[in-house]
């Protein structure tokens, strides 16, 4: 039987942010040493830029068509996506739609799945951005319209129940944003912390709306406000717990989690 695994990304046009999405990529090939590895990135603005640049990289759609041609029967789709959300729900049509092109065809779970990969989540950012007494770690996540984005004050929750009354959570496009971390800073009489995007890479938006020069940048906008913040330019896919819960992650598809 031929097997392949499709590690599926939203993508990226940073190179930096790319190496990072090759982590997680790495780490779920390990997992799966049995599977022909294939990559597949979701977002249509960033497979056209990389196709300019002389670089291509198919879409799920594209790299289903490719395996179902070449003979494959057992396909695993692992997402590097955070959290259910929209994303996911047009990642499930595609391979719904592609279910009857192959013997076993299997879509893995997000990250945030579940309350116990919240709690793991939560400790191993605690541990891997320490914070001093009397200064706080801010962490800025997506967000999304989409009910989903309830994980974010799940993962505030979760922090706060391990004792990390230290770290705080929002989102660019989602709820809670800045205006309510920063409400928070300052009941809490915080004046520094460290500003980390949380999520899977350091891309656009860690680049541009936390760590930017424009006012409206979280950076600048907390520095208005009489907060400094030293920025953390790393995705969670640097860590090397994250890469582990992935890989946890694909082995729930896996017969017999091999």
């Amino acid at each position: 039987m031929k097997q392949a695994l499709i590690a599926v990304s939203f993508g990226s046009s940073v190179a930096r942010a790319r190496e990072e999405i090759g982590a997680v990529e790495a780490a779920l090939a390990a997992a799966a040493p049995d599977y022909a590895f294939r990559r597949a990135y979701t977002s249509p603005t960033i497979r056209r830029i990389l196709a300019g640049r002389g670089e291509v990289v198919d879409s799920l759609p594209e790299t289903l068509d490719r395996l179902a041609a070449e003979g494959f029967d057992r396909v695993l789709v692992q997402p590097t996506h955070l959290l259910y959300g929209f994303e996911y729900e047009a990642i499930e049509r595609q391979v719904r739609a592609a279910a009857g092109r192959f013997h076993t065809l299997k879509l893995g779970r997000p990250l945030m799945a579940d309350d116990t990969a919240l709690r793991a989540l939560a400790a191993c950012v605690a541990e891997s951005y320490p914070v001093q007494p009397g200064q706080g770690l801010v962490l800025m996540g997506h967000g999304t319209a989409h009910f989903a984005n309830m994980v974010y004050p799940a993962l505030q929750t979760a922090f706060r129940l391990q004792g990390a009354d230290q770290v705080y959570v929002g989102t660019v496009e989602g709820w809670p944003g800045f205006a309510e971390v920063l409400a928070q800073l300052q009941a809490d009489g915080v004046i520094r912390v460290q500003l980390a995007p949380f999520m899977l890479v350091a891309g656009d938006h860690a680049l541009n709306d936390m760590a930017g020069a424009e006012p409206d940048s979280w950076k600048s906008r907390l520095a208005a406000a009489g907060i400094a913040a030293d920025c953390r330019m790393q995705g969670l896919a640097r860590l090397a717990p994250v890469r582990a819960l992935y890989a946890a992650r694909l082995k729930e598809l896996m017969p017999d989690g091999l």
